[in-house]
């Protein structure tokens, strides 16, 4: 077994009605005034909004509010909830919603323990990130895994840029998760967090040189379950047992725990996050839309790997290049089956010139200055290639 380091600090408080201990939670951290940051208004029309605010007065602590987070969370809205905290004087943040909110609610959190500072410097590297405010979550939809994970992503619409930030101080200090506050989603919003967690996982699976057993068994049991339970969950999304699994799997494909002891490869997110900055795509479809591309374009760089994953996830016999190439086929199918997009055309872009396609390529590559992937290194002109696989 290769060595690694692991440290999962966020609290997990799990199960129906847990929203309730919102209060008591933020309490012990001596906070006075909670900044609670929401999304759209779904939060508050179901009624939740009124819910949390009313543990938050019962433990003696008071709020204010910052709606409006959006999909593709947005450099401006998180800014400008910094300054509103500030000015509000808050001392923690509360994040109620899926994974745009809290990587909002992330970045208002750096902002505040750092007055001054510009967000964007931290997500380019440019000013390092030392300190955070406190804060925690309350999530509602079971897919990108920010709930526990060390990464944050904004998108800078001045510069058409989407990046993400990979840093401890990104884990929340709780998290509480209640599957019922799922039941409301629509179906393509689940099938997005479907997505979403499949692919925290499959980026940190598709590796050479395995030799981490534990963590590839830990991996190929949450892909196993998140297919199932994601079959459930669309079925009849108040089926508790479908969701509670879907939203525990969605938590440990991006806490780390399924890429200990291997590098981690996130190149078709690199992918998708070109398409979602300049289309403003739903982030699980813009994975989908390019992950069987991605895979056609480099499995023949290790064909045991990808057999491998099918016999341990899908069930299929062999070791050769039949079963990598079925294992592939049936990833993409799972994707249309659960109404995901497997082409940019399915996704809805329009049809791409390949000037646009190699503008996608050098977003992707950060104008060609790195390689993405592991099985195969991937260059500008590889990327377009892919992009280009994926028209459909």
């Amino acid at each position: 077994m290769q060595g690694f380091e692991m440290c999962l600090p966020t609290k997990v408080i799990f199960g129906k009605g847990t929203e309730s201990r919102v209060g008591r939670e933020i309490k012990e951290y001596g906070a006075k005034k909670a900044l609670v940051v929401y999304g759209k208004g779904s939060a508050a029309a179901s009624g939740l909004l009124g819910r949390v605010e009313g543990f938050l007065e019962k433990e003696g602590i008071a709020f204010a509010e910052w709606g409006g987070a959006q999909p593709n969370p947005q450099l401006d809205h998180a800014q400008a909830g910094v300054e509103f905290a500030l000015s509000k004087e808050a001392d923690f943040i509360l994040a109620v919603g899926g994974g745009s909110v809290i990587d909002t609610a992330k970045a208002i959190a750096h902002g505040m323990a750092n007055p001054g500072a510009r967000l964007w410097d931290f997500w380019t590297k440019k000013v390092p990130l030392e300190k955070t405010a406190p804060f925690g979550v309350i999530l509602t939809i079971p897919a990108a895994g920010s709930e526990m994970s060390d990464s944050a992503v904004l998108t800078n619409r001045e510069k058409g840029k989407k990046m993400g930030l990979s840093t401890p101080l990104n884990r929340p200090l709780f998290a509480i998760m209640d599957p019922e506050l799922a039941y409301t989603l629509p179906k393509y919003q689940i099938a997005c967090g479907i997505a979403d967690i499949m692919m925290h996982t499959l980026e940190r699976y598709f590796i050479p040189d395995q030799k981490n057993r534990m963590t590839d068994e830990i991996a190929e049991g949450l892909l196993r379950t998140a297919v199932a339970s994601g079959r459930g969950a669309l079925l009849d999304p108040c089926d508790y047992d479908a969701m509670s699994e879907l939203m525990w799997c969605g938590s440990l494909s991006h806490n780390g725990i399924t890429g200990l002891g291997r590098k981690k490869d996130f190149s078709v997110h690199k992918l998708g996050h070109a398409l979602g900055a300049r289309f403003d795509c739903a982030h699980g479809a813009s994975l989908t839309a390019v992950w069987g591309s991605w895979a056609e374009y480099v499995y023949r760089n290790d064909v045991p790997r990808f057999a491998h994953y099918g016999r341990s996830v899908w069930g299929i016999e062999g070791d050769g290049e039949e079963a990598a190439r079925l294992a592939i086929a049936r990833t993409v199918g799972y994707f249309r089956e659960i109404g995901m997009p497997t082409s940019l055309k399915e996704l809805g872009v329009g049809e791409l010139s390949d000037g646009v396609l190699r503008e996608l390529a050098m977003d992707a590559t950060q104008n060609g200055s790195v390689e993405l992937s592991v099985i195969r290194r991937l260059n500008a002109d590889d990327v377009y290639q892919i992009f280009a696989l994926a028209r459909g």
